[in-house]
């Protein structure tokens, strides 16, 4: 009786000690970002192509994403906490004004850690590889590179990392209030399980509030 007792508090300590915690596995943004999608549960992913640690979370972030529900909704936001960085947020954002990030993002990935074929703070490098992937004209990609709406999405994507509050990546950001990474939560797969957390207690909150309204 008294190992079932103690099987019993130990698998009670488990559980409690299982979940996650603010300001351990998870906290607060250091501002509100204001979410694309606001009748929407918003996940932000802030990744750069040139870590690794961003490259081990692409196979179980995109196994996560195909199940989300119908009231979350997904995004990447690539880090830019320096002008080091800059080469591949313009990469990612030109591959998606060219319509190729779909095709790329992850050859992206593999070109510089698999092939070791790419230098990630090069922007020629990052120009070359894009043309010659996408078999687009150089030209064309290179315009992309430089547009004026280029600016504007590096300006957000600087401002939202500050914003976050993120020391670095991958990191997850969850309905502009919440931020999680591998790093917090000691893995991939239970960072991705805190941002699961995160956003099952937002969703009950919205529930919440939705019936104090119709009183």
């Amino acid at each position: 009786m008294k190992k079932l007792l103690a099987a019993l508090m130990l698998l009670v300590s488990f559980n409690v000690m299982a979940e996650p915690q603010m300001g351990k596995e998870f906290d607060k943004t250091a501002q509100a970002i204001a979410p694309d999608t606001p009748n929407k549960i918003e996940v932000i992913e802030l990744f750069w192509y040139g870590c690794g640690h961003c490259h081990q979370m692409e196979q179980p972030l995109n196994a996560w994403v195909k199940k989300l529900p119908a009231d979350v909704t997904f995004k990447r936001v690539p880090g830019l906490p320096h002008a080091k960085w800059a080469p591949m947020a313009k990469a990612y954002y030109a591959m998606e004004t060219l319509g190729v990030l779909e095709k790329l993002h992850t050859p992206l990935f593999d070109a510089i850690h698999k092939q070791k074929a790419l230098d990630p703070t090069n922007e020629k490098a990052a120009i070359d590889w894009v043309t010659k992937q996408s078999g687009l004209d150089r030209k064309k990609v290179e315009e992309a590179f430089g547009s004026f709406s280029m600016n504007t999405s590096l300006n957000r994507a600087a401002n939202i990392f500050r914003a976050s509050g993120a020391t670095g990546v991958p990191s997850l950001i969850i309905n502009g209030q919440y931020i999680t990474s591998s790093t917090m939560a000691g893995n991939n797969e239970t960072a991705l399980s805190t941002a699961d957390y995160i956003i099952t207690n937002i969703r009950a909150d919205k529930v919440k509030a939705g019936a104090a309204t119709k009183r």
